[in-house]
């Protein structure tokens, strides 16, 4: 196993996030597979074609994606020194794919305005990490879809690209990245992507059963003394979820900070009906926010603690 390299990775990217300046110098390695995903949806996804033969090309691109980020992976692991150089190396390369200090800082800055009663610095702020029109949420509203997004993104931005990296090292990183990657750009049921996009949503949801559950008992174990509350919420609410897997995270964070989450929200002008996850207890308010950020910070030590008695 890479528990040892991923330890630095997580630590590398708590301290650094990836400067603004190196972004604006070269990008980063999700736009980079973005480019390229984009690039290739363009070229194969025609409209004129069949929904089987749109089906199949997605399957391909899906595949062809994956394959072209973790060969590159092993590639550079192949150019590296043996022993601790390389694994030191190894670590810092797979830093800009953990994504735990960007999703802090994303969820903190709707945190400080709502914190202040400044509803529309926070719904400008939340629009930046959530889909639905931040215009028609009220406070209640902003709060729970930053909450919602903090639990989600620490499954797919943190949780689950480190535990692929753990198992299979940078390649499978790299390879779990890419797949995110093409779910978020590809993976929806609008009638341009729901048959192209229809093996990168599942390959998704594949690769992501696991951590998402991993995820759920850290939020779970982060609950201190309301631990038993969470377990019992996640137990229960993360099956009502319109995702196979977000709802881990979602029930378990609701659970251990005693607010609903999930329910009614609106997309591009159209109302969707979903439940609430743990239904009973009230709307979040502001500093509801800042607990969730406490509990963020307080499972990512967590399971930096256990890759590191993973590594030893």
């Amino acid at each position: 196993m890479f528990a040892g390299t991923m330890v630095l990775a997580l630590a590398v990217d708590a301290v650094m996030g990836w400067p603004d300046r190196v972004f604006d110098r070269i990008g980063h390695p999700v736009t980079w597979l973005g480019g390229l995903i984009d690039a290739l949806e363009r070229r194969f996804n025609r409209e004129a074609d069949s929904f089987a033969a749109r089906r199949l090309r997605g399957v391909g691109v899906c595949l062809f994606v994956t394959f072209v980020a973790g060969f590159a992976a092993q590639v550079l692991v192949w150019a590296l020194p043996g022993g601790l150089w390389g694994a030191v190396l190894t670590g810092v390369l797979a830093w800009p794919l953990v994504a735990a200090r960007s999703l802090y800082d994303h969820v903190a800055r709707v945190a400080g305005p709502l914190s202040r009663g400044d509803l529309q610095g926070a719904r400008d702020a939340v629009a930046m990490i959530v889909g639905r029109d931040p215009n028609l949420l009220d406070e209640a509203g902003v709060a729970r879809a930053a909450l919602e997004s903090l639990a989600e993104n620490t499954s797919d931005g943190v949780v689950a690209p480190l535990f692929w990296g753990v198992l299979l090292g940078l390649p499978g990183i790299a390879a779990y990245k890419a797949i995110n990657t093409m779910d978020s750009m590809i993976g929806h049921m609008s009638p341009r992507y729901r048959a192209f996009g229809w093996a990168a949503a599942r390959l998704d949801d594949l690769v992501n059963l696991v951590p998402a559950r991993l995820t759920g008992l850290l939020f779970v174990a982060a609950s201190g003394s309301e631990w038993k509350q969470a377990l019992k919420v996640m137990i229960a609410d993360a099956g009502h979820h319109r995702s196979p897997n977000a709802g881990w995270p979602e029930a378990a964070l609701a659970g251990g900070l005693g607010v609903r989450l999930s329910g009614p929200r609106v997309y591009d002008g159209a109302l969707s009906s979903e439940p609430y996850v743990n239904v009973g207890a009230p709307d979040p308010r502001p500093f509801d926010l800042a607990r969730g950020l406490v509990a963020y910070l307080w499972a990512m030590g967590i399971m930096a603690l256990v890759m590191m008695v993973l590594a030893l």
